[in-house]
């Protein structure tokens, strides 16, 4: 499991990241709010420990953007501030958890495995729009319409709904989906999609896969105008 810490005093953002490597979680580190915003838009991660007070912008902001953005992993606050307004205000934005500073590395700990054993409960279904799929039984279903999926089909699918709402380029779902493993031939993504258009939207007055042009593709559900 891979988490985000997103932390501007570099000897806490050592101290975290020694800590949870001991803990056996791969980390990544950022020191600035944007910087750490385009990471999650462009990256995958299971957690975010983020800081309130970052340069660039602030902590609420990066957890706000990055909920309107549709990223829906944990979120978990870490700050010196510890007034209720701070706190209600971090939740507001978004955040799953709120831990202030100092803090023991035991409750820390304790509140990432509540946060991501949470996730993981929550995970087994999966829902877009009148899309749902179901990871613990393999049934994918729209509307009263039982869709019958391949195993890349599901794999993709699957990997589009987790990021309902982004766009996902060619490289990130190649990567996921296929893990570079295409002979260098990225067409089958494509091909792919293709399938999942005539199982998901054929006949649908409201297609949820999305071509973005020159980057990619969006599973997501639009009002018909």
């Amino acid at each position: 499991m891979t988490i985000l810490i997103v932390e501007d005093d570099e000897s806490v953002a050592r101290f975290l990241t020694r800590a949870l490597s001991e803990a056996g979680y791969a980390v990544r580190v950022s020191h600035d709010g944007s910087e750490a915003l385009n990471i999650l838009l462009a990256s995958e991660f299971e957690l975010v420990l983020l800081d309130v007070m970052l340069p660039g912008i602030s902590g609420f902001e990066v957890c706000r953007s990055a909920r309107s953005a549709g990223i829906t992993i944990p979120i978990l606050l870490i700050t010196a501030r510890d007034a209720l307004e701070d706190k209600i205000e971090g939740l507001d934005s978004g955040a799953d958890d709120y831990i202030v500073k100092p803090f023991q590395l035991g409750e820390l700990l304790a509140r990432i495995r509540a946060l991501l054993r949470r996730r993981t409960e929550q995970s087994t279904m999966l829902k877009v729009a009148d899309l749902t799929l179901d990871l613990s039984t393999h049934r994918a279903q729209r509307g009263s319409q039982t869709i019958h999926l391949s195993a890349t089909e599901f794999t993709l699918l699957e990997y589009l709904m987790r990021n309902s709402g982004r766009v996902l380029s060619r490289a990130q779902i190649l990567d996921h989906v296929w893990q570079y493993d295409f002979d260098g031939n990225d067409n089958v993504l494509d091909v792919y999609i293709s399938y999942l258009r005539t199982k998901l939207d054929k006949g649908t007055l409201q297609p949820l896969i999305h071509t973005v042009r020159g980057v990619g593709y969006r599973l997501e559900a639009k009002s018909v105008s």
